[in-house]
């Protein structure tokens, strides 16, 4: 009985880092068999390929930079709701987002 909470507070703590830039692949990698890890690192990658999408759109003048603004903020939002609901054991789904982390097969 003792292992169990073990082994979830960590993955609980792999999945919180899963939000932060190319740290989801640790959760992808070392968890394989914890759907929660997993989930949340499927959903960390969808934050970093949308971020890395927004600073591809940065070159483009003035209409490319707001985009990058307003999304950098909203994303950083996304992922500090990501850290603290792993954090915390909740099977968050990011709204939008989300359904992209579903669709992906690891």
């Amino acid at each position: 009985m003792d292992q169990q909470p073990t082994n979830l507070q960590d993955d609980k703590v792999i999945a919180a880092l899963g939000y932060i830039g190319i740290l989801c692949l640790l959760p992808l990698l070392l968890k394989k068999n914890s759907p929660f890890a997993q989930h949340h690192g499927k959903q960390g990658l969808v934050l970093l390929i949308a971020w890395c999408l927004l600073w591809v759109g940065n070159i483009i003048p003035i209409i490319g930079q707001i985009v990058w603004a307003v999304g950098s903020v909203l994303l950083l939002i996304l992922m500090i709701l990501g850290i603290v609901n792993a954090w915390v054991g909740k099977m968050w789904e990011m709204p939008v987002l989300g359904e992209y982390a579903k669709q992906i097969k690891i």
